[in-house]
Order: structure tokens, then sequence, then C-alpha cells
């Protein structure tokens, strides 16, 4: 089965990693077909293993590799469909779409998190299909009142986000 791994904080604030490096990382845990999808932690894989015992097996790897806490999210081809054939949003050169993956129910904590923060004038979030999507002007993701919850530790093991334009290169990968 083809899966992507979405792995959390990758070259951001010290934890800095080549992606070929990754991947090796991935062929030597046993998976085949290993690539990845620009620099932020995408890595298209195929295993016959279910995405719960991949994400034992890739997190104690890349820890153990990198020297560092890993936190990833495996999801089939089906289910990185899903992202993007759901995308709530119309597209916007003035606005960032992001999908958040994580952990079953992150999406109600995101969405408490994101009515109790202050937005920006045409920033919005909406639950399809059991993601998170948020909209936000170009220019605001960090400075938002949300995208600071987003930095919070106790979320770190939680989700993490991508660009929706992420996923469609994702996909082609897959493909």
């Amino acid at each position: 089965m083809k899966y992507c791994a979405f792995l959390r904080g990758v070259n951001v604030k010290g934890t800095n990693m080549k992606m070929a490096d990754v991947c090796q990382v991935f062929k030597e845990a046993g998976m085949q077909d290993v690539s990845s999808v620009l620099a932020s932690g995408n890595i298209v894989f195929s295993s016959d293993k279910n995405a719960g015992e991949l994400r034992i097996i890739l997190e104690k790897a890349m820890s153990d590799h990198f020297s560092y806490e890993a936190f990833l999210f495996i999801k089939s081809q089906e289910e990185t469909q899903v992202f993007w054939d759901s995308i709530p949003f119309e597209k916007n050169n003035d606005l960032h779409i992001y999908a958040f993956v994580g952990n079953p129910g992150v999406e109600n904590v995101l969405m408490t998190e994101f009515e109790a923060a202050s937005k920006a004038e045409n920033e919005k979030a909406l639950i399809i299909k059991d993601i998170f999507y948020w909209q936000v002007p170009k220019g605001n993701t960090l400075d938002s009142s949300f995208g600071k919850v987003l930095g919070k530790k106790s979320l770190k093991d939680q989700f993490t986000s991508r660009n929706i334009n992420t996923f469609e290169k994702i996909l082609k990968k897959m493909n």
C-alpha cells in the first residue's frame, strides 16, 4: 500500500535534516519506493504494514537516527486524496489554505482554539470529513493569534499542517 508520512517540526527551529537522509532512514526501516516531496518532511513510500505499526517503527527510526523526538502522521494514498478533495475554501492568491494532519479528534481541539483566537479579515476555519482546514491571509500565518497556538508544546505530538498545494504535489508523486 502507498502511504505518505507527514513529519512534524522538520527544518524549523533548529531541527534540520536533508530529505535524502530521511529517505535513507525509511529504507533502512524496511519501506519501499521511498521519495520525498519538498523539504518540509513529506515522505511517500510503500509498505505492507498498517499505519499504526508504521508510525511506531518510523518514529523510533527517525528519533534514533536524528537524535530528536520525532512525531509523524501516516496517511494512505486514499486518505491523502480526501485532504485534497475536501478543501472547503476557494483558491485566492491573497490567502493561504492549510489542512491539518493529526491524531483522531485533534480537529475539534483546533476548532476550539481557533474560535477563541482573534481573527484577521478573511481568516476562517472549517472541519470537513474530520479534517481541520484553515484559511489565512498571506503574511499572517505565523503572526495570527491562531498561528501562535500552533506552536504550543502541549500540541506538538497531536498534528502537523501543510499548505493545500503540498497535498497536490504529494498526490502527483503517489500516482
